[in-house]
């Protein structure tokens, strides 16, 4: 990896880094990566306390930092836009992960669609990964094999929101989504009748996204080795602007 490599992960709620991509987000952490989870809202009315002391237990176990502008969200795109930016210039990753902006979910599409804004403002060569979790994702173009311990970790770190776990239990959502990963993500990411892409029994998807001479390109598909996670990026086709 890149000694100081910086990643900058933006979530629109407490726990969205821990369900959409968690063994990611820990798993970067325990590699050696810095990692930022920049929280755009405390989550629902009246529980704003409990979700952000579990969100501090979380970014504990996992080992990153939390950053906190818990008014962003309510404020919009734009206020989103901005925290984003301040996040950026304070911390000038090289890989910022975020939700895609067709997630259905519109807290999660308002947040993707600001981290796309403050990309732009700021110039940034940071290179951006979506994730999907209420909308697969429509072409994703990265394949992360993950072991049994990614997946244990994840799901420690996950453990921290505990009252978000007894209102829906998310620890069967990130298990089973990381088994169908690890079966239909070869096929997905590099077409129908792919060999598999790894013997590893866990995997996340993601979107890769690359700003260039002005202009927002796919990343070619290509499967990710967290200790060099951006080993093999190339700039694919050019998408809408």
């Amino acid at each position: 990896m890149v000694p100081g490599a910086i990643a900058l992960h933006v979530s629109a709620h407490p726990d969205d880094e821990a369900i959409a991509a968690g063994m990611t987000v820990s798993g970067l952490a325990g590699r050696g990566w810095t990692v930022v989870n920049l929280l755009l809202s405390a989550g629902r009315p009246g529980d704003e306390a409990r979700r952000l002391a579990e969100a501090a237990e979380a970014a504990r176990r996992a080992g990153y930092l939390l950053e906190t502008d818990a008014d962003a969200l309510g404020h919009g795109e734009t206020g989103c836009a901005t925290a984003i930016l301040a996040a950026l210039d304070r911390h000038r990753p090289a890989l910022v992960i975020s939700p895609q902006p067709r997630d259905r979910h519109p807290s999660h599409e308002l947040v993707g669609r600001a981290v796309r804004a403050a990309l732009e403002q700021a110039g940034s060569t940071a290179v951006w990964w979506t994730w999907g979790l209420w909308a697969a994702l429509e072409s994703p173009t990265l394949y992360v094999p993950l072991g049994a311990g990614d997946l244990a970790r994840a799901l420690d770190v996950l453990d921290a929101y505990r009252g978000e776990l007894d209102r829906n239990d998310y620890r069967r959502l990130v298990e089973g989504a990381a088994a169908s990963n690890a079966v239909l993500g070869s096929e997905r990411v590099f077409g129908f009748g792919s060999a598999a892409a790894s013997t590893e029994p866990n995997a996340e998807l993601f979107t890769e996204v690359i700003r260039s001479d002005g202009h927002w390109y796919a990343g070619r598909p290509r499967v990710v080795d967290l200790d060099e996670p951006l080993q093999g990026l190339r700039r694919g086709d050019p998408l809408e602007d």
